[in-house]
């Protein structure tokens, strides 16, 4: 086999070409120069340190925080006949002694490890012992106190350099904004290096926001609609996740919960077996993501507010990563925003909290604005997006915008006339024209706005109060009982000198089919009884080997297997993600089980 780059990505990865930005990144790598790559979630960076593992005499490795995952990505990075092994806390003392027998036999050419690894006193000169060549620090963005996931254990890394001064070293992260990628570069003290900034556009992610009424009941009838696919739901504390789970559960769906409250047996149990397809929703707290690696995730709800559009991105990033379409629901309400400023107010240092309020408002205005979702999340990584993007709720027509400027300034005004001095309840109250004692004491029902909206209901004004605080136009006091105050926008409105409109879900229009999607399943082309019973070989050949489904094959090859129905060992390299390694161990399952189907 030749050891070229492009030799290994055909015969190992079965990939028949690379896609944007690999071959750049690896040629760098190879010719000893540092790299820094940012490339969004599924678009191929492990390719991009894992060729020249097989390139490079000696050994590459990467550092990555993901212990839960690492065990993963080296069968992963063994199934495709790379010589892997990991090295973190999870290794019994026979088991790591193992490894560095095999390392230093030089039987390894990837290594995993972990930065609280690295940290240990002496730990990297005694590294120096093994013929490195290449460092590749993943997830990179824990670096940076400007990321959204800081880990000051991975500060220890600066020392790279220092210790190795000749070892080109690659960061790569799926997110991160250009401050974030000034910090990364100055903390590794990369030298002159060579830069990538891919496309952070998924083409693949229908984006969507709903109003959130009913929390539990849109969760359940959402994923109904996407039954026996994987998916994962996020909710700010533990106790939502724990309810959203036993809801699922409740509904027949197969959902488990995933946070820092359970133990970690429990947590490493439950990831495994939503790894394994035998549970169908992970419902989690954000502590549930980096240690994921699932291809198959078809959909990825947000029951809360996303303290920022990082956060955000990296969390909906977990879905489509085979590339085929994938759904992101967001539930939004500013009882959330109102949620989330109360735990900012009680950041003590003000650039801390002053950060924290700019993300939440940003993320806020993601959700509530009539503007192209894709273009938003674009925009705040510095990329332009030409035109509406045509997949997501607001370019799909699936959300009709309307004009409530009207309804607007009755709110505004009885804010106005009560001296903003009062919370949303009792501004409601005021313009339903309610006969409560407080009206009464405070002789509200004499004002002029009083009753003037008694022809809708409180759930309509409490919506358009919503939107006020979404759009910016009105804010919550929290020093002051969460009264609304009235900013330079809202008088805008409140004067008739700008509309204020809303966003009202139309339920009658689907989704239309996603303009990347994949060709087997946008022409009906896959054979989808084929399909499922291929799904079942894999998940019992995952099962004997004591991997995840989508170590062996992800839904992508499997797709095309069944469309391409190949019955020689010749078709069967043909497949996107078959190489010579997987012909060899799964081939004769595969193929016989397609002869059968096919009646040979």
């Amino acid at each position: 086999m030749m050891n070229t780059p492009l030799s290994h990505l055909q015969n190992r990865f079965g990939y028949e070409s690379f896609r944007p930005n690999q071959q750049e990144v690896i040629d760098a790598v190879l010719e000893g120069k540092d790299v820094f790559a940012s490339m969004p979630t599924g678009g191929g960076k492990s390719i991009c340190y894992q060729i020249p593992a097989l390139c490079l005499e000696g050994l590459t490795l990467v550092i990555s925080p993901l212990i839960a995952l690492m065990k993963d990505q080296v069968d992963a990075a063994v199934e495709t006949g790379i010589p892997a092994a990991f090295i973190n806390s999870t290794l019994k003392a026979d088991e790591a002694t193992s490894v560095y027998a095999r390392l230093y036999a030089g039987e390894i050419k990837l290594l995993y490890i972990s930065p609280e690894r690295l940290a240990l006193e002496g730990y990297l000169e005694k590294l120096k012992e093994l013929p490195i060549r290449f460092f590749a620090v993943d997830e990179a963005h824990c670096l940076s106190e400007w990321g959204h996931d800081f880990r000051p254990d991975y500060l220890s890394l600066a020392r790279l350099r220092d210790v190795f001064p000749k070892v080109p070293i690659a960061a790569f992260t799926a997110t991160a904004t250009k401050k974030v990628q000034d910090d990364i570069i100055r903390i590794l003290k990369l030298s002159d290096p060579f830069l990538v900034r891919a496309s952070f556009n998924r083409k693949e992610l229908y984006y969507r926001v709903d109003r959130k009424e009913k929390t539990l009941a849109q969760i359940s009838s959402f994923i109904k609609d996407h039954e026996g696919q994987a998916g994962i739901v996020y909710r700010t504390s533990r106790k939502d996740a724990e309810k959203t789970a036993a809801h699922l559960s409740e509904k027949g769906i197969k959902a488990l919960p995933y946070h820092a409250g359970l133990s970690q047996a429990l947590r490493e149990t439950n990831q495994e077996k939503f790894n394994n397809d035998e549970a169908q929703v992970i419902c989690a707290t954000i502590a549930f993501g980096m240690g994921i690696d699932k291809s198959n995730i078809r959909f990825v709800v947000h029951g809360d507010l996303p303290k920022s559009m990082e956060g955000y991105y990296q969390e909906t990033g977990r879905a489509g990563r085979d590339g085929l379409e994938s759904h992101c629901l967001l539930l939004y309400s500013a009882g959330d925003l109102v949620k989330q400023q109360y735990f900012i107010n009680q950041i003590d240092d003000p650039d801390e909290q002053a950060k924290a309020k700019a993300n939440l408002s940003r993320m806020a205005r993601f959700a509530a604005v009539n503007v192209c979702r894709r273009k938003q999340v674009l925009e705040y990584f510095d990329e332009q997006a030409a035109d509406d993007c045509g997949f997501c709720d607001i370019c799909t027509g699936s959300k009709e915008q309307v004009n409530a400027s009207v309804d607007a300034q009755k709110i505004l005004s009885a804010v106005m006339r009560t001296e903003e001095r009062f919370g949303l309840t009792h501004i409601i109250d005021i313009v339903q024209g309610a006969d409560t004692e407080k009206i009464r004491r405070m002789g509200h029902e004499n004002i002029k706005t009083y009753g003037v909206g008694k022809d809708k209901s409180k759930k309509w004004w409490r919506g358009i109060v919503e939107e006020l605080l979404s759009q910016e136009a009105v804010l919550q006091d929290a020093e002051a009982y969460n009264a609304l105050k009235i900013t330079e926008k809202g008088r805008r409105v409140l004067f008739g000198k700008e509309s204020f409109y809303i966003l009202k879900r139309d339920d009658t229009l689907p989704p239309p089919p996603s303009p990347e999607k994949d060709l087997f399943e946008a022409s009906g082309k896959y054979d989808e009884s084929l399909f499922d019973i291929l799904k079942s070989v894999r998940k019992e050949l995952a099962r004997k080997k004591g991997v995840p489904p989508y170590v062996i094959f992800s839904d992508k090859t499997i797709r095309e297997m069944s469309a391409l129905k190949p019955v020689d060992n010749s078709a069967f390299l043909r497949v996107s993600g078959v190489g010579e390694t997987k012909l060899e161990q799964y081939g004769p399952f595969f193929i016989s089980k397609i002869k059968e189907y096919l009646g040979y």
